[in-house]
């Protein structure tokens, strides 16, 4: 039941935004979808095309694209599917396996104690990284503090301090501090009863050469365990250059993505993990200490291609029902009774725990790439405002309001209007909002009403990378 409600708070909200959008490469994997043998040119051309325009989007260098494109195209023609295998799904094996041997596996984390120095340019997301890191391992059951070593950079002390304290974490920082290679040796020395230590470091500062030889001089100081480097999704294929300086200068181990809760998917980094022969140990997916993703390589590769990520959104579905807990109220009571609008402020507040609707949505199989372009951050803003807005407005509201809305008469409206701060109208909309949530809600009577809304969103595994 749990699981039903919050699938179907996702596919409510994927069903208010998204009922005209099409995917390309979809489309494109559908006209083979019923194929069965070995492929022809005129099938393989249009699914690589397609792989190659979303690729090229997502700032994949030029000569990868070529060299995966061709090697899928190959592999495709010249292989037959194994008995029983769809066409469909026998071309996304070729594509999930060629794109996977560019990105790798997940960089090895050790779940033990351990020093973690990170690396890379001021404003990749260094600082809120090594805290996003810290709560990671936190959470995992070691204790963890962050180091911040940046003795250039106005501030960067202060956000240190107030992350470490969002993750509930150890932190050493120093606002007088002027020299970085003693800043880190005392700050381990403050921290030693830490588990793990996150090593923050200054971008660039002065020249490029005096950044480059004190990260050395920190690393040859602390000697870490592991050298990770910070790099910002939207980078593009820059990221390749800064690769190969930082690996040259102190090795690197893993890359984290920053940023990916934006339009940028993170291509560009795939060259240059490969320059630094590195790995991509986690993704950076949002502002906050909490929005960290270990690094899946078949979930990567999902988004990459504008595929959605079932795997991060379950977990997300997950966190969401831990952080749900009420003991006043149960999925049940939306999926087995009559929908009120406590269910919808409760839906409402699901959606909200499992993050950002974009966030959300791209996550969705066939959501990606050309799709999500057509959804502006604007338009998902004004749908966030909206339930945020429903939701004071339902705290001007009786109980008996909540559980019984057909009661509400012109002076209940009025009243709930003044009490909300917000007009009739805006009452009304919600009210009319409610009635189209428990039309939706009222169609799944069973397993297989939820089954076939799935599908109809591709939800089944079937349509996605990775389903071997």
């Amino acid at each position: 039941y749990g699981k039903s409600f919050y699938s179907l708070s996702i596919l409510y909200l994927t069903d208010m935004v998204l009922d005209s959008l099409g995917s390309s490469l979809q489309d494109a994997l559908g006209r083979i979808s019923g194929k069965r043998g070995k492929l022809s040119e005129e099938d393989v051309q249009p699914v690589v095309k397609e792989i190659q325009r979303a690729l090229l989007e997502s700032d994949v260098e030029v000569g990868v694209v070529t060299e995966v494109s061709d090697n899928i195209k190959e592999r495709a023609l010249n292989t037959e599917p194994a008995g029983g295998v769809t066409a469909k799904d026998h071309i996304l094996k070729i594509v999930y396996e060629e794109l996977t041997d560019i990105v790798g596996e997940s960089t090895d984390i050790d779940l033990e104690g351990q020093t973690v120095l990170l690396a890379g340019l001021q404003g990749s997301g260094k600082t809120t990284s090594s805290a996003k890191m810290a709560w990671w391992f936190e959470k995992k059951g070691l204790r963890s503090a962050i180091i911040q070593t940046d003795t250039q950079r106005p501030g960067a002390h202060q956000q240190s301090e107030q992350l470490a304290e969002e993750a509930e974490i150890m932190c050493s920082a120093d606002p007088d501090a002027d020299d970085a290679v003693n800043r880190a040796r005392e700050g381990l020395e403050e921290t030693a009863e830490a588990d793990v230590n996150i090593v923050d470091t200054a971008g660039r500062h002065g020249s490029e050469e005096e950044l480059i030889n004190e990260i050395k001089d920190i690393s040859a100081e602390i000697n870490p365990d592991l050298n990770i480097l910070v790099l910002d999704a939207g980078m593009g294929q820059s990221a390749e250059e800064q690769a190969v300086k930082f690996n040259d200068a102190i090795g690197v181990d893993g890359v984290v993505i920053t940023k990916m809760d934006g339009s940028a998917k993170g291509g560009g980094s795939l060259t240059a993990v490969r320059e630094a022969d590195a790995s991509i140990a986690f993704l950076g997916t949002g502002e906050g200490v909490r929005d960290i993703e270990r690094f899946e390589p078949d979930g990567f590769v999902s988004r990459l291609l504008g595929m959605g990520d079932l795997k991060q959104l379950s977990e997300r579905v997950e966190r969401a029902m831990h952080e749900m807990d009420d003991e006043d109220w149960s999925p049940e009571d939306a999926l087995e009774g009559d929908f009120t609008l406590y269910d919808m402020k409760k839906q409402m507040e699901a959606m909200d725990n499992m993050g950002r609707m974009q966030e959300v949505l791209k996550r969705m199989p066939g959501l990606g790439g050309g799709l999500m372009d057509q959804l502006d951050d604007e338009m998902l803003e004004t749908q966030e405002q909206m339930m945020t807005q429903f939701s004071i407005i339902m705290d001007s509201m009786t109980e008996e309001e909540m559980q019984n809305p057909d009661i509400l008469n012109d002076s209940r409206m009025e009243r709930i209007a003044r009490g909300s701060g917000s007009d009739v109208a805006d009452v009304d909309q919600m009210i009319t909002q409610y009635d189209q949530m428990r039309g939706f809600f009222t169609q799944i009577d069973g397993k297989g009403d939820l089954q076939q809304m799935a599908d109809r969103f591709d939800m089944g595994g079937g349509g996605g990378i990775g389903p071997f």
